[in-house]
């Protein structure tokens, strides 16, 4: 439904990207479990990068944050299987969720914002820079913009994404030229 970038796992109060402590740079996800269950989640972060090799600090560290035993369990089950699949020993540490602080707002749908047509619609609409970060609608573009999703998906959603027919029309051609195969 929403998520935010920002650092987590570490103990330092009000950490920033200049001065990070011992956090790690962290996706916030905000789902919900009827919609998309925590396990496909697992594999998209699985599918998303490579924990064959050790972080070179602990900034990029591969970490999976859980909020329950359930959720604990079904991770620890998940990196069994992908270190089976892998035929690997996988770097990623599975850790109690503590505070989650927010990176700088630059750092926010980093994607969407080098997009500058659609971000200008998107900022009529959500002006303040937390309705911005919190809304969805700016989730799914900002995903789409970095290559995720695929076709189908984005023609289901298109409509109700809150772009003007000329913003559509701009997601679908920045969406058919990435080079992920996604949105092809």
């Amino acid at each position: 439904m929403r998520t935010r970038v920002g650092y987590a796992g570490g103990r330092k109060a009000n950490p920033t990207y200049q001065s990070l402590g011992d956090h790690t740079e962290s996706i916030e996800v905000v789902f919900d479990p009827k919609r998309i269950p925590y396990e496909r989640l697992l594999d998209a972060f699985w599918a998303s990068h490579s924990p064959e090799r050790r972080a070179p600090s602990r900034q990029y560290a591969s970490l999976v944050f859980y909020h329950d035993e359930e959720q604990k369990r079904l991770a620890v089950a998940s990196k069994a299987r992908e270190e089976e699949r892998r035929k690997a020993k996988l770097h990623t540490e599975i850790v109690p969720a503590g505070t989650f602080w927010p990176a700088e707002d630059y750092h926010q749908k980093y994607h969407l914002r080098g997009q500058r047509e659609l971000l200008r619609e998107f900022r009529a609409i959500y002006p303040r820079e937390v309705d911005f970060v919190a809304s969805t609608a700016v989730a799914r573009v900002n995903a789409y913009v970095s290559g995720s999703g695929s076709a189908a998906q984005l023609a289901a959603e298109l409509a109700s994404l809150g772009l003007s027919p000329e913003g559509q029309k701009r997601l679908l051609e920045i969406a058919r030229r990435l080079p992920s195969p996604t949105c092809k």
